[in-house]
């Protein structure tokens, strides 16, 4: 979710729930250690509660960039070992890490020794070709005797060659069952499933098995998913909002930035799904691309 989902876009997110974990851009190690760490780390108290997702494959490097975090108040840090991307792939990091578990061990484990917020992975299935199920496993047993205290998958491999990250996104099959028989092998982890989840109605499916589901690109796609997670699933009593209350609110929120026309544009992308699905939505679009609201009919 790299250049998506910014702490501007999930300042949005936080209009519709106040109890869903956010998750932060995936940040390489080296934008904390030798670039703007403020510029990359800092974000709204409204956020709460967000975790920080960082990619890395050296273990002292990951240690100081989990006790940065925890310095700028993440609840939690986690690892990503999923991303497939060849520049992320150049960097040795992402999903490549799954060729080598005790790498990913190590960091972990570094990570672990650096801070007392959760620290968590991200992983996907395997690696296409080279890592089964049996690996996952092996490698699930080890990061809990390191202390890893939640592991989110995504249900499908990776294919590290001649895949873009989008078709790595759609092309392989999805195998939510592998994610259920990994929780019903390590009933006390939890785990939580990713991997085109785009309805209230397969949130439900999936929490019979696994103890959480992450929602990515559906919620860039359609931010409005959000508005009901709250009354639908941690029994909350607030009104849902409106699409037009969220984008009024958000609106002000910008303004409040006090950004130039061309910052603001940008800062308005995270808007352009609020209306996915109902009439008028691409003269919503278009009216955004222009940089303003248009009139509430839609």
């Amino acid at each position: 979710m790299l250049d998506l989902t910014t702490r501007h876009c999930r300042y949005l997110y936080r209009l519709m729930s106040c109890e869903v974990l956010l998750y932060s851009e995936m940040v390489a190690t080296g934008a904390i250690i030798f670039g703007d760490s403020k510029r990359v780390l800092d974000f709204d108290a409204c956020e709460h509660p967000l975790a920080l997702q960082l990619a890395g494959a050296i273990p002292d490097e990951l240690a100081q960039c989990a006790k940065i975090g925890a310095e700028y108040d993440y609840d939690e840090i986690n690892l990503n070992v999923g991303c497939p991307s060849s520049r992320v792939q150049a960097g040795g990091f992402g999903a490549c890490l799954l060729l080598n578990p005790d790498l990913v061990v190590d960091g972990v484990a570094a990570m672990r020794a650096a801070t007392d917020r959760p620290v968590t992975v991200k992983t996907r299935l395997g690696i296409r070709g080279e890592t089964d199920f049996a690996d996952l496993c092996r490698l699930t047993e080890r990061l809990v005797e390191v202390g890893c205290q939640k592991l989110i998958v995504h249900a499908r491999e990776a294919k590290l060659q001649g895949m873009s990250p989008r078709q790595n996104r759609s092309s392989l099959p999805l195998a939510y069952d592998h994610v259920y028989d990994l929780k019903a092998k390590f009933p006390q982890l939890p785990i939580v499933i990713n991997g085109e989840i785009v309805s209230y109605e397969a949130i439900a499916e999936h929490l019979q098995y696994v103890d959480g589901v992450m929602l990515g690109r559906s919620v860039y796609r359609n931010p409005y998913l959000l508005a009901e997670i709250d009354q639908r699933f941690y029994g909350s009593k607030t009104k849902v909002k409106s699409r037009e209350q969220i984008a009024e609110e958000y609106m002000a929120y910008v303004t409040g930035l006090g950004v130039d026309a061309k910052k603001r544009n940008i800062l308005l992308k995270p808007l352009l799904g609020l209306y996915k699905g109902v009439a008028g939505a691409s003269s919503w679009r278009k009216a955004l691309a222009l940089g303003s609201l248009p009139e509430q009919e839609t």
